[in-house]
């Protein structure tokens, strides 16, 4: 068991680094979308970061998702992984019986609760920092609106100095702003996630005694990502401008009073914000990510099997 483990988190590792190498510029395109003011539509939105910021502003705040997004990653995995093993262990199923939908579900509910644990702290620092010099769209007017610029100047040196700031002002809960927006954003979303990459794999794959083919796995990766991140979005608007509250002024309350002052302000159409970038950046951010894991299992099985 412990050799399988250590193959697991190591893979999930190396492949939450590879999907925040190719997923975060459109990552900072859907959080200015969500949260910021004046982007319009996708295309305006990266012109709008290309023109004002050149090609650095989409990568700013990926030093420290790329840091700990993979420590949290190879955490969500492995938990994945070894849930399905000691499902099919306690139910005295063979090892190679496909999992069935309730070993997923139980298995991809647990690795969402997980990841909020370890990856909002991350999610919040990297919002933090994207948002930090930007006009943020709020439910209610704010004290400064007449008194502050557009252009905001950056509050956070970089991703130490944003935490010891977050600390210092909110406690070890203000680590955890948005947590529960997370939550009911993760759980189904891990859901929508493993399960249809699972069965895709699966279905793509003719003889199920063969390991699906690097193709299989990024092909049903990229589309399980896509399906969901997509379906994700109205949840995920409400993290990201919950994460983001605090940069300048503080103007929600909760999970609830940010949706109803998002829903009076903008309407339904508020909770789409992003939806195209999430569901595009979805497909190349999850083919990745499968894509070095399951070559990275397979490169580990073979060195411990010489």
């Amino acid at each position: 068991m412990g050799r399988i483990q250590a193959e697991e988190f190591v893979a999930g590792y190396l492949g939450g680094a590879a999907s925040v190498i190719v997923g975060h510029p459109l990552d900072t395109v859907k959080a200015r979308l969500q949260v910021g003011k004046g982007y319009g539509n996708t295309f305006n939105c990266i012109f709008t970061i290309y023109k004002n910021e050149n090609v650095a502003g989409f990568f700013k705040g990926m030093s420290f998702p790329l840091a700990s997004i993979a420590v949290y990653n190879s955490v969500v995995f492995g938990v994945f992984s070894n849930t399905l093993s000691l499902l099919s262990q306690y139910r005295d199923k063979s090892p190679r019986q496909s999992p069935d939908l309730f070993d997923l579900t139980v298995a991809s509910m647990l690795s969402g609760c997980i990841s909020v644990g370890i990856g909002g702290p991350v999610d919040l620092v990297k919002i933090r920092l994207q948002m930090q010099t930007q006009e943020i769209i709020t439910g209610r007017r704010s004290l400064n609106q007449t008194q502050v610029p557009h252009k905001w100047h950056a509050v956070y040196n970089g991703p130490a100095h944003c935490m010891s700031c977050i600390l210092r002002q909110e406690g070890i809960a203000g680590m955890y702003r948005g947590a529960g927006a997370m939550l009911l954003r993760d759980i189904p979303g891990y859901c929508l996630y493993f399960i249809p990459y699972t069965f895709l794999c699966e279905w793509i794959t003719s003889d199920q005694h063969r390991a699906p083919s690097s193709f299989c796995v990024w092909i049903a990766g990229g589309l399980a990502g896509a399906l969901s991140w997509g379906t994700a979005t109205p949840m995920d608007v409400v993290k990201s401008r919950l994460q983001a509250d605090g940069v300048h002024s503080t103007n929600y309350k909760g999970v609830t009073d940010c949706i109803t002052q998002s829903y009076q302000k903008e309407g339904i159409r508020v909770f789409f914000k992003g939806i195209t970038v999430n569901t595009v950046r979805g497909f190349p951010m999850s083919a990745a990510m499968f894509l070095t894991y399951e070559l990275t299992r397979k490169a580990m099985k073979r060195t411990n099997m010489e």
